[in-house]
């Protein structure tokens, strides 16, 4: 996205310069009235345009670092005992679903991971976000033995889940991001660290919850009052 709330104050400031230089110039060829007034407007207009721009800067910098956007939605029907069929909605870069399917999840917890290439907080504030590609849903289970031993489930969610873009537009051709940001660190600074980061929450029935990606990476939300009540205040224990 390309943020234009830096040209107002720019123009301002611009205006308040050549009017103090105006004023400056006026004052040495005599004009002992006009010249110290335009030279004082000219350097409050440059000053309050200072302000305003380092105000809308470290509003802008606060933004680009705390931004995030949806990546799925995931809904829980209950089908047995520690059994769930879990609808997925995938999200397109724009925050709109583009792909919905259903999959059987055994456990106590859903749990979603991805690749996620992170830049750089400098690079964040010049616009580029954290890349990220799904790979997999499976489930979780809080007891260890029968995380050792219980059934499993593991599903591949992984496609083009988030094509390139370039201020703000998509791209026709769909490169992978990480593999670019890996060529790319050795000869880059911007790139920060590419890894592998999973997000996971308890399944209930009726349940609805987001995932989300930040400049860090995924997290994920209790999207209705069930899942609200399943996370509330951490998971019972088991």
């Amino acid at each position: 996205m390309v943020n234009w709330w830096w040209i107002p104050p720019a123009i301002v400031g611009v205006l308040g310069f050549l009017l103090a230089l105006n004023g400056l110039a006026s004052f040495f060829a005599g004009r002992w009235v006009t010249g110290p007034l335009r030279l004082v407007g000219g350097v409050a207009a440059a000053w309050a345009a200072t302000a305003a721009a380092l105000l809308g800067l470290n509003a802008q910098t606060y933004a680009r670092l705390t931004y995030e956007r949806p990546v799925a939605e995931i809904a829980l029907k209950q089908l047995g005992p520690q059994y769930y069929e879990a609808t997925v909605t995938k999200f397109d870069s724009a925050g709109k679903p583009a792909d919905t399917r259903l999959y059987p999840v055994n456990g106590d917890d859903w749990r979603v991971e991805a690749r996620v290439l992170k830049w750089k907080p400098w690079a964040n504030v010049l616009g580029l976000d954290s890349q990220y590609r799904l790979e997999r849903l499976a489930g979780r289970y809080e007891n260890i033995e029968q995380e050792r031993h219980g059934a499993r489930s593991v599903h591949d969610i992984s496609g083009d889940d988030q094509p390139p873009e370039v201020l703000g537009q998509e791209i026709p051709w769909k490169p992978s991001v990480w593999e670019t940001g890996r060529r790319l660190r050795p000869h880059w600074d911007a790139v920060d660290t590419l890894y592998g980061g999973a997000t996971y929450m308890p399944m209930t029935d009726g349940a609805k919850y987001e995932v989300w990606i930040t400049q860090s990476g995924l997290i994920a939300r209790p999207a209705n009052p069930a899942a609200q009540a399943a996370s509330q205040g951490g998971w019972a224990l088991r």
